[in-house]
């Protein structure tokens, strides 16, 4: 297992947008998939929580080897949790990746097309059993 890195996030601090919304999609290896609209994404210190719209269900990402280049925060997860109804539960994840721009102009993702807007966030995740988990949205809160 890889060694585990805290989060470092971003140098640049970032305004909060004003109505910031994501999109969550969870796909099951049965291809089943759930699509979760208007989640708040949020960078609280060294975490990033993903909250469902009911704040029924938050996705947590609190430890993660991190890199800046091009105004583009790039980290790979390594202790990622789900907490809902009052109980957290670790997830096993074999790889992700989880993309951040907290400038107030739009950044290029490096060998790719993919533009993120001021403030964007896009992320995607897989474990070992075939589950997938997408992300893309602004973040509503960002804070060192």
């Amino acid at each position: 297992m890889r060694a585990v890195v805290a989060v470092v996030l971003v140098v640049l601090a970032s305004s909060s947008p004003a109505f910031a919304k994501g999109t969550m999609r969870v796909q099951q290896a049965d291809g089943s998939v759930q699509v979760y609209e208007n989640v708040r994404i949020a960078v609280a210190g060294r975490q990033l929580k993903i909250a469902t719209a009911d704040k029924k269900g938050v996705l947590l990402i609190d430890r993660a080897a991190c890199t800046v280049a091009n105004k583009v925060t790039t980290c790979i997860p390594d202790r990622v949790q789900l907490k809902q109804n009052g109980v957290t539960k670790a997830l096993d994840f074999e790889r992700g990746t989880v993309y951040f721009n907290t400038s107030q102009s739009p950044a290029q993702l490096s060998l790719s097309s993919t533009q993120l807007p001021p403030n964007g966030t896009l992320g995607s995740m897989k474990s070992p059993k075939g589950t997938y988990v997408t992300w893309t949205g602004t973040l509503d809160s960002y804070t060192k």
